[in-house]
């Protein structure tokens, strides 16, 4: 079995979460690890597509190699995040390459996000990536339902957002979409939404969201795989808890260190951005999660 899918299997049995830290910018990977390993914790170094095409992480080659440089498999693993079909700015991706590529290196899990394809596409191409990984001894992640936040311009109001439900994931859905697609991980969406990554919006601070918490668990029964929640950064922490005890296995954390990196580099450097972005981590990890000294319950 995949280290990754091990890890994901022993925090949803357990009640705990893997968190998968985004690094838009190559020097992040380092003081990521380092939080990791003075925490005691486990996680994700994690890359998606748009980190290469809007930001500055350079390739998912690029951050596999960084990756290599700090590997430790008591704390750490890699992961590939969203490479779309239909990226934010609509454009079709050419995908299959870049899986390829990233099985070939030695990703263990790999993220195919079919999200904003009708439902039968979706399972179509995630069968085919799904099919991709476990040939090569990987896991694939995918996605249902709509997570906001990456599209260009301001996000919705999100009150409004979270009372309609519009974008949920469907429960419904949700069951034959696992049974159909042969995913390993599902990402939902249950009042989540993404940090900002428009220019002149990727500084704001994020909005405090919610989970739907009933229908976060109707979905964990239906599916009966571990559930993924992206857009960790912002939401509140007392659903970010009681969303862990009903099915989330992995939270995927971006905008938080990003913002805290970006803020030491404008201050003074690399350097600078580092520690801030170690701090920062560190937070996430202890007191928002509370996964200091968590490691062993997930890699033994």
């Amino acid at each position: 079995m995949s280290i990754n899918n091990r890890v994901m299997q022993r925090a949803r049995e357990l009640g705990l979460v893997v968190p998968a830290f985004n690094v838009p910018y190559l020097p992040m990977v380092e003081p990521v690890v380092r939080a990791l390993v003075d925490q005691d914790a486990f996680g994700f170094i994690a890359t998606a597509r748009l980190e290469w095409i809007k930001f500055q992480a350079r390739s998912l080659a690029a951050v596999y190699h960084e990756y290599a440089r700090y590997r430790n498999p008591a704390h750490v693993s890699l992961h590939l995040d969203h490479v779309p079909v239909i990226d934010e700015d609509q454009q079709r991706v050419d995908y299959r390459p870049l899986f390829e590529e990233a099985l070939s290196l030695g990703y263990p899990s790999i993220m195919v996000d079919g999200s904003r394809l009708d439902l039968e596409e979706n399972i179509r191409i995630t069968r085919e990536v799904a099919d991709m990984a476990h040939q090569a001894g990987a896991v694939a992640e995918a996605e249902l339902g709509a997570v906001l936040g990456h599209e260009a311009g301001p996000l919705p109001d999100y009150a409004t957002l979270f009372a309609s439900g519009k974008g949920f994931t469907a429960v419904d859905d949700a069951s034959r979409f696992v049974n159909e697609s042969g995913c390993d991980w599902l990402s939902v969406a249950v009042g989540n939404v993404h940090g900002a990554i428009a220019d002149g919006l990727r500084d704001q601070k994020k909005v405090a969201a919610h989970l739907q918490l009933d229908h976060l668990a109707q979905l964990a029964e239906a599916t009966g795989i571990p559930l993924v929640l992206h857009g960790g950064s912002g939401v509140v922490q007392e659903d970010v808890r009681a969303g862990i005890k009903r099915g989330i296995a992995k939270i995927n954390i971006g905008t938080e260190i990003r913002q805290a990196y970006e803020e030491g580099l404008r201050e003074g450097g690399v350097q600078r951005g580092q520690e801030t972005c170690y701090t920062r981590t560190c937070w996430v990890l202890d007191e928002y999660l509370g996964l200091h000294g968590t490691a062993s319950q997930l890699t033994q």
